[in-house]
């Protein structure tokens, strides 16, 4: 079983969050995603019609990974992602992962505790799935079920 993961990132890193999408593909993670945008735009220019197809595309995640790039930090789109993802019941685990090295960290991140790591020189892409884990787990959302991820299956946190 995969943990399914839903990306957040700034509509200028669309190109990155396509190659980080990619890692679904590798034969050694146990990833799913729900990625906005990736394949087939939300068509609509109305702010409440995209935030409800956002919102379903949500819908049966346990993690939230935001893509941090030089203008995330002020995107109204990755804010909102992010506290609907906080508002889920039970929430979604958070993770950040910079991917410029001057990137801000997004406030709501920072006010929840989210572990943040940094993609700009990754020595192995098997640490995403231990952080995506462990996101998970500190969330409260179940018990550890990537193989080899590194965490154990003792206490969460439930913020």
């Amino acid at each position: 079983m995969a943990r399914r993961v839903f990306l957040s990132y700034q509509h200028r890193d669309h190109g990155r969050a396509k190659g980080f999408n990619l890692m679904r593909h590798a034969p050694n993670l146990k990833l799913e995603f729900s990625v906005r945008h990736l394949l087939k735009p939300v068509d609509s220019t109305r702010d409440v019609y995209v935030g409800s197809e956002i919102r379903k595309q949500m819908k049966g995640t346990s993690v939230t990974v935001v893509l941090i790039g030089k203008g995330t930090a002020v995107s109204d789109w990755v804010r909102k992602e992010i506290k609907w993802s906080l508002e889920k019941r039970p929430a979604n685990g958070l993770l950040g992962i910079v991917i410029d090295p001057d990137a801000k960290i997004p406030a709501e991140l920072r006010e929840y505790g989210a572990d943040v790591i940094d993609w700009t020189d990754p020595a192995d892409v098997g640490q995403f799935e231990a952080a995506i884990e462990q996101a998970a787990l500190r969330a409260g959302r179940g018990e550890a079920i990537a193989a080899g991820a590194g965490v154990s299956s003792g206490g969460s946190c439930n913020r």
